[in-house]
């Protein structure tokens, strides 16, 4: 477990704190949970634009190879 030493906003720092009161949860704990989800929404968030780039280059290579085809097609209609 790695140590570190953070900064928070004032009101970041009370409304924390008013949640782990309720939920009885060490700040530690509630922190770590917190980063925990983030980089699972960061991690999706960077796959769909990983997917989405690739889509396109994907489809830019589908529509070359349709004309291709089709440019066949047509020289086979003559």
């Amino acid at each position: 477990m790695k140590v570190l030493s953070l900064k928070l906003d004032d009101d970041v720092f009370e409304e924390t704190e008013h949640i782990i009161s309720k939920l009885e949860l060490a700040r530690n704990r509630y922190i770590n949970e917190a980063l925990a989800l983030y980089n699972k929404y960061n991690r999706r968030k960077m796959l769909k634009s990983q997917l989405a780039k690739e889509a396109a280059l994907a489809n830019a290579t589908s529509m070359e190879v349709l004309r291709e085809f089709e440019a066949l097609d047509d020289d086979q209609a003559i």
